[in-house]
């Protein structure tokens, strides 16, 4: 409720109006033409009479890239002809398709600039273009969709229900609220700085990622290619014969040689990682001013406070979701978009920090303040920062989301010790349910506060620094 007054208050003080049941008011669409004919927002289309795309449901074609001046003459036209908001339409259009750079299929099987199911499309979409092809695909088509779908729903009444009946979900419609407040308030200026910062941020995210795949594969290379020399050097010393010793010897000098490659291979890598790590801090210092405003801090995946906690992963519940319970054993399987920023949940000493393991990937240990002990893996990325005796500040940057290791797809697996314990049956997880995540199906109960308990989740073993579950 607090984020839905908050963005109700940006857009009256812009505006200087005085409150209405929707708070955003319709406006005319400039004078600027409108397509012939339009279908009525009351009665849906008859089967069979759209006529659509080949492979519609698919990515058949490259999406046009338009402009931000065209984009808000576009939500404005569709807004003025069916009484929808342009701020409305703009917030689903950034929301579902980021403005049609992530146009699907989604896992869902929402397609399109505005993501309509495909059941909804056959019966709201709309010829928006006027070349007779109701195309999801097609911006125009897509936007005038979308506010004939609203206004079926009764947005020219009540705003909160349309957007609730497209996507069936509390925190989306908070989220497309605010931001829809931050267009209203800021108009394009501020939204294009956001939307540049989103971008600028998610490149240099990714290229963290990138890079730091790179280098795990190549370390993870050049321990192998050690070995075998290692091995192959001690072979020659037990040979007795000098043609065997000779042909021991050669062997060696070949994997020397290649160790020795793999070697510069790394070192290369470390610093393409640096080279990533400075663009990203630099990205980072740019949108830190503005991931303090309402709706561009779930845009730029700021950290979500809630008391002393933090929620470990960045992005909002438009990206990130959790199931109730685990696959095997009490642990939280957080899923984001793979380069999502993760952060300390709260005031900590990190305890134990691997560069790589089998099951775990990438990951570390941190004891908090109150005693219990958390661990993370499956990072992409761990920040340098977070090393063995490091102090942690509730939400300080600790790295960001991948799927090293033994995992199923990117995501933050979180456990709490002691181990018989889910972390999203702790209060202060749920708390922030609808703001920072959204639940993959019905929540979890309730349990009793953790007890701090002494031990690690992990035990290391062994000589290369491997660390294994110890359940």
């Amino acid at each position: 409720m607090k984020r839905v007054v908050l963005a109700a208050a940006l857009v009256l003080a812009v505006t200087g109006g005085t409150a209405r049941a929707d708070v955003f008011a319709v406006e005319p669409a400039g004078g600027a033409a409108l397509p012939v004919v339009l279908p009525s927002a009351e009665t849906p289309n008859a089967p069979g009479s759209l006529l659509l795309p080949v492979a519609w449901t698919e990515r058949a074609v490259a999406s046009p890239q338009i402009a931000y001046p065209e984009l808000q003459a576009l939500w404005r036209r569709a807004g003025s002809a069916y009484g929808i908001p342009w701020q409305i339409l703009a917030a689903i259009n950034k929301i579902e398709s980021n403005f049609g750079r992530n146009m699907g299929p989604s896992s869902a099987g929402a397609v399109g600039w505005m993501q309509f199911m495909p059941d909804t499309w056959l019966r709201w979409g709309t010829d928006g273009d006027g070349d007779r092809i109701a195309n999801p695909w097609d911006p125009e088509d897509g936007v005038y969709s979308a506010a004939r779908y609203l206004a079926a729903a009764g947005g020219s009444a009540d705003l909160r229900r349309a957007v609730f009946a497209y996507n069936h979900a509390n925190w989306y419609v908070d989220d497309v609220l605010e931001l829809a407040a931050v267009f209203g308030s800021g108009g394009g200026e501020a939204t294009l700085e956001y939307d540049g910062l989103q971008v600028d941020l998610a490149a240099a995210q990714l290229a963290i990622v990138q890079a730091s795949e790179s280098l795990t594969a190549a370390l993870a290379g050049q321990r192998r290619a050690a070995r075998v020399e290692a091995r192959l050097l001690a072979q020659v010393g037990r040979e007795r014969l000098l043609s065997d010793r000779l042909g021991a010897q050669k062997l060696a000098t070949l994997a020397g040689v290649e160790h020795a490659a793999l070697t510069g291979k790394v070192e290369s890598l470390r610093a393409i990682l640096a080279e990533a790590e400075d663009a990203l801090a630099a990205a980072r210092e740019r949108s830190l001013a503005a991931a303090f405003a309402p709706a561009a801090g779930t845009l730029l995946a700021a950290p979500s406070y809630s008391g002393s906690y933090v929620f470990p992963v960045g992005g909002g519940p438009s990206v990130v979701s959790v199931a109730a319970t685990h696959h095997d054993y009490p642990a939280a399987d957080i899923a984001a978009p793979e380069g999502s920023p993760l952060y300390a949940l709260a005031d900590a000493v990190v305890t134990r920090a691997w560069a790589y393991d089998s099951r775990c990937g990438i990951g570390f240990t941190m004891r908090a303040a109150d005693g219990l002990t958390w661990t993370y893996c499956h990072l992409a990325y761990r920040e340098p920062t977070v090393a063995e005796g490091a102090s942690l500040a509730a939400g300080d940057a600790v790295g960001l989301v991948g799927s090293t290791g033994h995992s199923t797809g990117p995501h933050l697996h979180l456990q709490l010790q002691p181990a018989s314990l889910y972390p999203q049956q702790q209060a202060w997880f749920q708390s922030f349910a609808g703001t920072a995540f959204r639940w993959q199906g019905d929540p979890p109960a309730l349990a009793a506060p953790a007890v701090p308990r002494t031990g690690d989740v992990f035990a290391e073993v062994g000589e290369d620094e491997v660390v294994f579950f110890n359940r």
